[in-house]
């Protein structure tokens, strides 16, 4: 794990995954502000306190910690989200179609059994239940925004922070499985409308950061050509 947590653009940070964290994780996203913050997944569990100490390595305060998003139900993006809130008592935030699979740790629903792992019994404190729903965050908020496909309750954020629009859009790539209720219609039709939102940078879960609009379609569009 040679990387170091860094910066991606104006209080957004990428805190965690296989090469700042542990290989297991996906990515993690810290979006910072004044008073409050909030965790973009939590990774698979192994490197929960290397998150946090990647959180203090750059200067912030990781326990103004407000919300845990987790963009999906898959144990390698929730499997620490238990740390982060005995640390914090942040909010877990989870769309309502993915919030019984993490409740109950499902380990099919929660591709834990590809990991060979068990996961525990986690509350999901604010559930999201419409298409598209803000969380407050200081004065900004955070858009969060139903995209089934990967699976049933996955959604995407996006912000519009310093004259950017930042778009975090974990597993766009996939994969896509009947044991976790993988779609790959709704899929398509999500990426349709991540794609309408002309984000400047595109935080991925598994492929990292990429900063250009073109570049943010070019990423999405070769899924949809792959599986369409």
């Amino acid at each position: 794990m040679a990387q170091k947590p860094f910066e991606i653009h104006s209080g957004i940070y990428c805190v965690g995954g296989p090469d700042l964290s542990h290989p297991q994780d996906a990515l993690v996203y810290l979006i910072m502000e004044k008073d409050t913050a909030a965790l973009i997944d939590a990774g698979a569990g192994q490197g929960s306190e290397t998150i946090w100490k990647n959180i203090s390595k750059l200067g912030l305060t990781p326990e103004k910690l407000t919300y845990l998003i987790l963009t999906h139900a898959h144990v390698d993006h929730i499997g620490g989200a238990e740390f982060f809130k005995e640390k914090t008592n942040c909010l877990i935030v989870a769309h309502e179609d993915d919030r019984a699979a993490i409740e109950s740790g499902d380990p099919g629903l929660t591709a834990a059994s590809w990991y060979g792992v068990n996961l525990p019994r986690l509350k999901v404190d604010r559930v999201l239940k419409d298409k598209m729903e803000a969380l407050p965050l200081d004065e900004e908020k955070i858009i969060c925004l139903h995209t089934p496909g990967h699976t049933p309750g996955s959604i995407a954020l996006y912000m519009d922070r310093q004259g950017k629009r930042v778009l975090f859009g974990q597993d766009i790539h996939g994969p896509f499985s009947k044991s976790f209720g993988s779609n790959i219609s709704d899929w398509y039709h999500s990426m349709e409308e991540l794609k309408a939102l002309e984000a400047d940078i595109l935080c991925e879960g598994h492929f990292g950061i990429f900063r250009t609009p073109e570049k943010v379609k070019k990423y999405i569009e070769q899924y949809q050509k792959q599986y369409g």
